[in-house]
């Protein structure tokens, strides 16, 4: 081997451990367009040590891969100690989920709001694992992610930046790759003595080869058609944007021709891989008898197997890509070279026959074989592209720190902090801003809500300095995350709500004179102050009527012979709203104007027999009234500079003057009443206490 060409210590090895075989090759690139492959040999399993792509037996495909090992460097001279694998695209799993974003208030949607919806439809995408997860080790990498619609206010959109709207939502395809599967690699590897220099996906890796970089902003299919699945990969605006797998490949084929000529599995491949080289194949059935058939004929017979396969393919292309068909599909793998596999995968796809093709010697144009028995075909294109993916170090596993803790992450090239807390389990909750509780209250029937105040969002330092969860990241980052806060919880007072600051007070015109009443609130039932709090599920009414009974001890005045609202007889059941007109007829009796019980007065006017039982109630009435008093405390105020104690309440507010200081409301010196409360203006309602200034009077 004296021409190998460049140094050994330039050569890559690379390893394709497949179900049935390991495929080793060793080379280097010459040139950007041109690899070299110095040597490769083929090592079949000699037991069933791997199941689906997936390592079975460790120990076993450890020496399978120390043999390929000790053959390519007696072939080549040079010891390997470093190698490149993949990760066969059978074991991924794809999730369809729906994730919705509600934001704050209609507002213009950029490209912050859609890389957060789809981080967020990546993490429910990984939730529905947290079965699995909960299993010691058990982790998750996400290696691709599609949008397959928008949705704006639940309205379908085919885009949704620079659009406003106050909910957004997706249906997302995201593609996963479990922890085990790398970790079973990494295990075989370093059994044989071996260290990792590059994994990627075994889909990525023929896409290195047969899907050049200039195709990718195009919508292609790869379909790698193997032993027990045909693989599937979709690039698209640069990357590759989904993978898939159907359980339908190469094998199928041969438990076809199995059946049909009666022969064991391993002599059915034997006719199987014939017939691509042969016009006749002869072969020994279970009997023992020699048969000899055409190929032709053989492969004629697979055509229905053919059929049902490409559109179990097309099937899942179109679902990978958002509902609709690709421009166009590559075909790699040995299954893909059967007669009509490109044909019905373009019918079912209603693709023209030219845009389906079997990629193999064409793409590996460049690709120059020292060994003279190679032949260029389909099955080579996954083992040169493992190889070539080292030079690229994209769609790699990389290291970064976060909070002290080293997390292994699949960089598809757009990674960011949200993917780095999220594989490490860091709450969602925990990165974005937490509203305290909300409040939940009912305004004259209607169901309304209070928001709790918005906390500070996640601080994050990438390498020292300020990022934020969308923050793009590479390996070695060091990251830093410290937690949301959560806001204070939502408060309000009845004076604050816009329903009744709009109009707080009620002016009526009685016998002539204007007079202001403050607007009346009752929270359950009860007639409440302006400051009351809210509290959870309050039923409150904002009434904009008094009835008279109320507007007559609102005023200090006794109760009228009659009296009329709008000029018409009043009722003591009838409401007086606001700017109404109230007249009063008084009894001779009151025009001293002497101040009366108004409930006393009304049940002066009914009838005056009295049972034994209502006596009785009443005396005990009298006797919580008289404990009531014992409780009540009195207070020393300021009236227009003269001193006055109130007496006979708990707690006092502006109106319970009247009943201790001589002021007529019954004659107006002026247009408004004047009510400050230690120099400042309120009103009839606002609560006062021990020591207070009071001004009461008229004013025009």
């Amino acid at each position: 081997m004296a021409e190998l060409g460049r140094c050994p210590e330039h050569y890559i090895f690379g390893l394709d451990i497949g179900t049935r075989s390991i495929v080793g090759t060793v080379g280097y690139r010459e040139s950007e367009k041109k690899f070299v492959v110095v040597a490769q040999v083929v090592e079949m399993h000699e037991t069933r040590s791997m199941l689906d792509g997936q390592i079975h037996d460790i120990a076993k495909v450890a020496e399978s891969i120390q043999k390929v090992r000790q053959k390519l460097e007696e072939m080549i001279g040079f010891r390997l100690e470093e190698v490149c694998i993949a990760a066969a695209g059978r074991v991924l799993k794809t999730v369809n989920v729906r994730v919705d974003y509600d934001l704050e208030d209609e507002v213009v949607i950029d490209t912050e709001h859609l890389r957060t919806l789809e981080l967020l439809g990546i993490e429910k995408a990984y939730d529905s694992f947290k079965g699995r997860k909960k299993k010691e080790g058990f982790r998750m990498h996400c290696v691709g992610s599609t949008i397959v619609h928008y949705y704006l206010n639940d309205y379908l959109m085919l885009s949704l930046e620079g659009h406003k709207g106050s909910k957004i939502s997706a249906e997302l395809i995201a593609t996963f790759l479990p922890d085990e599967v790398i970790e079973s690699l990494y295990a075989a590897v370093e059994r044989a003595n071996l260290k990792v220099a590059n994994l990627t996906l075994e889909p990525i890796a023929a896409s290195e080869v047969a899907i050049p970089v200039n195709y990718r902003l195009l919508n292609i299919a790869l379909v790698d058609v193997g032993a027990g699945t045909s693989d599937i990969s979709i690039t698209k605006d640069g990357s590759i944007i989904g993978y898939g797998m159907i359980p339908y490949a190469g094998d199928e084929f041969t438990e076809e021709i199995a059946k049909r000529y009666l022969v064991d599995f391993a002599t059915a491949e034997e006719i199987k891989l014939a017939c691509f080289s042969q016009e006749e194949v002869t072969y020994k059935d279970i009997m023992g008898l020699e048969n000899t058939v055409p190929a032709k004929d053989i492969l004629d017979g697979l055509s229905k197997t053919v059929e049902r396969i490409t559109k179990n393919v097309a099937d899942k292309i179109k679902e990978l890509n958002g509902g609709s068909s690709v421009s166009a599909v590559f075909i790699v793998g040995g299954g893909g070279k059967l007669p009509n596999f490109a044909e019905n995968l373009a019918k079912f796809l209603k693709l023209p026959k030219e845009r389906e093709a079997v990629r193999g010697e064409e793409v590996l144009g460049s690709v120059e074989f020292l060994q003279k028995d190679v032949k260029k075909d389909s099955t080579l294109v996954t083992p040169v592209g493992i190889c070539l993916s080292y030079y690229e170090k994209n769609n790699n596993f990389i290291l970064v720190s976060v909070n002290g803790r080293q997390v292994k992450l699949y960089d598809n090239g757009k990674l960011s902090v949200m993917d780095a807390a999220m594989q490490i389990g860091f709450p969602k909750e925990n990165l974005f801003p937490k509203r305290g509780k909300e409040l939940i209250y009912w305004l004259n029937g209607e169901k309304r809500m209070l928001r709790g105040e918005a906390g500070e969002a996640a601080q994050i330092t990438i390498n020292g300095k300020h990022g934020n969860f969308n923050s793009s990241i590479n390996g070695e980052d060091i990251i830093e995350i410290i937690p949301s806060t959560e806001g204070k919880d939502a408060s309000g007072e009845i004076g604050k709500l816009v329903e009744f600051k709009r109009k707080d007070t009620l002016t009526f015109t009685v016998n002539d004179r204007m007079v202001k009443c403050p607007r009346m609130v009752k929270v359950n039932g009860n007639v409440v102050l302006d400051t009351y709090s809210l509290q959870e599920n309050d039923k409150i009414e904002i009434l904009d009527y008094y009835f008279m009974e109320e507007l007559l001890e609102f005023m200090d005045m006794g109760v009228p012979k009659e009296f009329f609202i709008n000029h018409k007889e009043g009722d003591w059941d009838d409401r007086i709203y606001d700017e109404s007109i109230v007249e009063c007829v008084w009894y001779e009796e009151d025009n001293s104007n002497e101040i009366k019980d108004v409930q006393e007065l009304i049940e002066s006017m009914q009838d005056s027999e009295t049972t034994e039982a209502d006596r009785k109630k009443n005396q005990e009435e009298n006797l919580n009234l008289d404990e009531q008093n014992k409780k009540a405390k009195s207070i020393t105020v300021t009236v227009n500079n003269e001193t006055v104690v109130l007496s006979g309440k708990d707690t006092y507010i502006f109106v319970d003057i009247l009943d201790f200081y001589p002021f007529d409301t019954s004659v107006a010196a002026g247009n408004t009443v004047v009510t400050k409360v230690n120099g400042i203006e309120g009103s009839f309602s606002t609560p006062i206490s021990d020591g207070d200034s009071i001004e009461l009077g008229w004013e025009s």
